[in-house]
């Protein structure tokens, strides 16, 4: 999205790894992991994986793709999702969601729907989306994340941060759906460019 470059890879269905209890019988367990490379932004620091910010993201991607992927067809099993941010300039959760997503079709994993995200904002009446670092970072208004099944449009995780006043907050997550809808075109093209290229082959 924009400047940010996020790398997904997806691993599994496979044996559970780690502790047996955590095995289920009648679903397979999503397993993520979210980081930042220390190169990723104009700070370079040194982000370790447990810093808040990062366990929320790591926590809504979870949630995200227990509701997307079909789980009940890999029962005592584990899929494995790592998004690594390498260059941010905001939109880094819904970029991992997008990012994730395209993964986890390429590793032929069934899902219910291409789960698309889209931040949005608000300046003054008008509404932003695909948001940037500085539109994010200066203030000029309230912020929403969204993460939806664009078929059923059934929303798998909202997010947003600022004080919005009720009567923006539909106005924002309007903007946010539709840049959904926009991004949503570019990730089937996306899908079908891949596809067309495994078929050459």
């Amino acid at each position: 999205l924009g400047n940010t470059r996020v790398l997904a890879a997806v691993y599994g269905p496979h044996d559970i790894r780690g502790a047996r209890s955590k095995a289920r019988h009648d679903r397979a367990v999503i397993n993520c992991q979210y980081s930042m490379a220390t190169f990723s932004t104009s700070e370079r620091k040194h982000r370790q994986r447990g810093d808040y910010r990062s366990l929320e993201i790591t926590s809504n991607l979870r949630e995200v793709f227990e509701n997307a992927i079909l789980t009940e067809l890999f029962p005592h099993s584990q899929i494995d999702i790592f998004v690594e941010v390498l260059q941010s300039d905001g939109s880094n959760y819904s970029a991992c969601v997008n990012a994730a997503t395209l993964a986890v079709i390429h590793a032929g994993i069934p899902i219910k729907d291409v789960v698309c995200a889209c931040s949005a904002s608000m300046v003054g009446d008008h509404s932003l989306v695909d948001i940037n670092y500085m539109e994010e970072s200066v203030g000029s208004g309230p912020n929403m994340t969204i993460a939806l099944l664009p078929k059923s449009k059934q929303i798998l995780s909202m997010e947003s941060s600022g004080r919005m006043h009720s009567t923006a907050v539909s106005q924002v997550m309007d903007a946010a759906m539709t840049g959904c809808q926009e991004i949503l075109q570019v990730m089937k093209a996306s899908i079908l460019s891949h596809t067309k290229e495994l078929n050459k082959q």
